[in-house]
């Protein structure tokens, strides 16, 4: 049985979105396929269309029981998703975990020993990891046969990659067993000149680290999560579904071949990938602006509109979003007092695209769509916290 850990502690790279599309990716290609949430978000009953109401037991319960004499098995926690295809949910306890593991021997190993459990069950185990560093984290690694690290084609997600594998090493270097560790290019935007830079000088650094499978940003890929589907459910000729197949054919052949790297330690293997991260990091200068980014603000703002989500411009962040039924959709958020008529979005096209443009200062705010009187948050930004009613903002930061 083999473990993908599937981590970064930067949110936004689209973490979930790589485990639960490659999670289904494995299924369609014929291999049974386990997706454990190990984010107290539970972003992937989300995604998948388990309601969280309904969820009595997690992988929490799992963990958590290792300290108890009553130990709940993980196949107790499940949630069928498709044939083949197992989910075993996260819940807000796992928020807590490593508080109430504190001083428990090998509190470590809780992951790996559960699966254990069920390796004659499974030929694939997906890890949504938090974005975050901590006991969860270090659970997942312990498990984990092969690492993937999502990095987003930005300027600023180098600076995470490079603390992300200098944090993954440290953390390793206290594991013995050895872990194939890969970067994946993910939210690729061929459009910018950034991302194409930036792709080009990972490929270069890393080489065979780095998987040839590209996942693009493809607003389909947002729609099925907002919809509770994967993508090959959901858009199975879209290129999200196509970027997919292709990684778990990498994922597959890679197993096939048996190419595993040989080095003394994990440590060694992953501060050489870091030294590269930082090697690259110095090739890439933001103010090196490229001349499509000073385009005239009309231009730019006509190009925001055509892909959903939520985009900082020079003077302002521009919300897009997709609700072709709705009758209006407001935005509130702590930026106006929580007041959605104060922030009424405006309908700019018959398919159901709307958009607002607000100028917001530097800093992190928090924000929920009001679709029809509605609260929700918005489906086209993964970054969420959960507010006092048991419910998720949606985050954005202003830069």
């Amino acid at each position: 049985m083999r473990t993908l850990a599937i981590i970064n502690q930067k949110g936004g790279c689209g973490k979930t979105t790589v485990a639960i599309n490659l999670a289904s990716a494995l299924v369609s290609a014929g291999r049974r396929t386990l997706l454990v949430d190990m984010d107290s978000q539970s972003h992937c009953a989300v995604g998948l269309a388990v309601p969280e109401e309904q969820v009595e037991e997690s992988i929490y319960d799992v963990l958590i029981s290792t300290n108890r004499d009553e130990p709940v098995k993980l196949r107790d926690v499940l949630w069928e998703i498709a044939d083949g295809f197992e989910l075993a949910p996260a819940s807000i306890d796992l928020a807590a975990f490593e508080q109430q593991m504190a001083g428990v021997a090998r509190r470590e190993d809780c992951l790996k020993n559960a699966l254990h459990e069920v390796r004659d069950i499974y030929e694939f185990v997906v890890i949504d990891c938090a974005p975050s560093v901590g006991l969860l984290t270090f659970n997942a690694l312990r498990a984990a046969t092969d690492v993937i690290v999502p990095v987003d084609t930005g300027y600023f997600a180098l600076h995470g990659l490079s603390r992300q594998l200098d944090t993954i090493s440290v953390l390793c270097k206290q594991c013995s067993q050895q872990i194939n560790v890969r970067v994946l290019a993910s939210m690729y935007d061929i459009r910018t000149k950034m991302g194409r830079e930036i792709l080009a000088e990972l490929r270069n650094h890393f080489g065979e680290r780095m998987f040839k499978t590209v996942v693009n940003f493809n607003t389909k890929l947002k729609e099925a999560a907002s919809l509770g589907q994967p993508i090959n459910e959901y858009e199975p000729a879209s290129k999200g579904h196509k970027d997919f197949q292709g990684l778990a054919e990498e994922v597959l052949g890679k197993q096939k071949e048996h190419r595993h790297e040989l080095v003394e330690s994990l440590s060694e293997q992953l501060s050489e990938i870091s030294s590269s991260a930082e090697e690259l990091l110095a090739t890439v200068q933001p103010t090196a602006a490229a001349p499509e980014e000073k385009k005239p603000a009309e231009d730019l703002d006509q190009k925001i509109a055509k892909v959903y989500g939520m985009h900082q411009l020079s003077d302002a962040v521009m919300f897009v979003t997709l609700y072709p039924r709705a009758q209006s959709v407001q935005i509130a958020g702590d930026f106006n007092n929580w007041r959605p008529e104060n922030t009424p979005m405006r309908k700019v096209s018959d398919n159901g695209v709307w958009q607002v443009k607000l100028p917001l200062n530097r800093g992190k705010y928090r924000y929920r769509l009001v679709v029809d009187g509605q609260w929700q948050q918005d489906p086209y930004n993964e970054k969420i916290e959960m507010n006092p009613y048991g419910e998720y903002n949606s985050i954005i930061e202003v830069m």
